[in-house]
């Protein structure tokens, strides 16, 4: 069976470093840090007092205050970003097959502030206990999905990918999967996560996996450096429009690179901690070539999982050299998480988009906050410290490892005609 081309026809987002995809990228190339203090709860019981945290947001400008009670801000985030790629791509909904169109959307954990917010109501309440209606359909981590498919009226395939800090990319490849075997035209793809809360920060502080770095908070994500001592959380969303290249050019749309490739793989080694030979991130990345019919030579650049965490990305570089060979010397290698923080579930789909870029603007963000470089990492990397370098970007790889050893991978390139 001939598979058919997907290509990118829209991008929105909401993350810490903008509010929308211009500030999103202006921020990246420039290297700035979304990281701040935590405000919207009392720190002073955690060990972790900062995140890379959404600015500036008030749900009320974008939605009616009773859809607003309806909505966790997972919910809220990616409607937002939705929105923005929607109108990105210039999709008329009057003029599309709306039972070719789908939406698979991701969330690591979904509504984790509407579990919070439950909880505290139950346990400083009466004997009754009372919940909202709502608390069910805001908490489910498949409910954006369904949010966005009745706002646009997509009747194709529905539904949300759960892979931990993987689950975006992987819901990116099954969009790339469902538009190949032509069971839908147009897929609006990506994830979004709001877990920086009690629950979140105190969760993730008891598998000591994020940063306590408060005195330096600023610069506490430092991906690949000698001091990096775990990642700091973020939250927003990321979406992408993927549609097929022949439908696409039918309606005369912007396009921005192809989709060519997605891979998994599983570590089978460890809850949370990644095969210290990075055995699983080999076989992604392999797979993910494999799938894009592409040599390891034809990549240009790869935007890592890079979290900043002592174990995974000894382990990453490896998996790199082991993949890459001698032109692992030639790529730039960098970690957005380094500005925008962890995302869990929505990180493959921001770092999508910052791939994206790279490939359309010849640009390769940096990873910032790279003073001296871990020895158990091969110094030969061009990690692409501190500063965003211009080089011609012909295809770009992301990588995104979760918990549980779910990796996923995907590659994308220049539209060739």
């Amino acid at each position: 069976m001939e598979t058919r081309r997907v290509v990118v026809t829209g991008i929105g987002t909401i993350n810490p470093l903008g509010n929308n995809v211009q500030e999103y990228w202006s921020n990246l190339e420039n290297g700035v840090s979304g990281c701040e203090l935590i405000t919207s709860f009392d720190t002073s019981k955690f060990k972790t007092k900062f995140a890379c945290m959404v600015k500036n947001f008030d749900p009320n400008s974008h939605f009616e205050r009773k859809e607003v009670k309806k909505l966790d801000p997972y919910s809220q985030f990616a409607l937002v970003a939705v929105e923005e790629a929607m109108k990105d791509s210039g999709i008329n909904l009057e003029s599309i097959d709306l039972d070719m169109a789908g939406v698979i959307w991701a969330s690591g954990i979904g509504g984790l502030q509407t579990l919070t917010e439950e909880l505290r109501g139950y346990f400083a309440g009466d004997s009754n206990p009372r919940f909202s209606p709502f608390f069910i359909p805001r908490m489910i981590a498949d409910i954006a999905a369904g949010h966005i498919s009745i706002k646009y009226g997509f009747r194709g395939p529905n539904f949300s990918t759960v892979s931990a800090c993987a689950s975006s990319t992987n819901g990116i490849i099954c969009a790339l999967d469902v538009i190949r075997t032509g069971k839908a035209n147009i897929i609006i793809s990506g994830g979004s996560e709001a877990s920086v809360n009690e629950i979140g920060v105190g969760g993730f502080n008891a598998l000591q996996a994020i940063s306590t770095n408060n005195d330096e908070y600023k610069t506490a994500s430092r991906p690949f450096d000698v001091t990096r001592d775990g990642f700091v959380m973020g939250e927003g969303a990321g979406c992408l429009i993927l549609e097929e290249y022949e439908h696409a050019k039918a309606r005369g749309a912007k396009i921005y690179c192809e989709l060519a490739g997605g891979g998994m793989s599983a570590d089978a080694y460890h809850l949370t901690a990644p095969h210290p030979e990075g055995l699983g991130a080999i076989k992604v990345m392999q797979n993910t070539l494999r799938d894009a019919e592409m040599n390891p030579e034809d990549i240009d650049y790869i935007n890592v999982h890079g979290t900043a965490t002592p174990l995974g990305d000894v382990a990453e570089a490896k998996a790199i050299t082991k993949v890459f060979g001698e032109h692992a010397y030639n790529l730039n290698v960098s970690s957005t998480k380094s500005m925008t923080g962890h995302l869990l579930g929505a990180a493959g789909a921001i770092e999508a988009i910052a791939s994206v870029f790279a490939v359309c603007k010849d640009v390769v963000p940096p990873t910032i906050n790279l003073k001296t470089i871990d020895p158990e990492i091969d110094s030969r990397l061009n990690l692409t410290p501190n500063k965003a370098q211009k080089r011609t970007v012909r295809a770009a790889l992301s990588n995104t490892f979760g918990f549980g050893g779910h990796n996923a991978s995907i590659i994308f390139r220049k539209i060739s005609k």
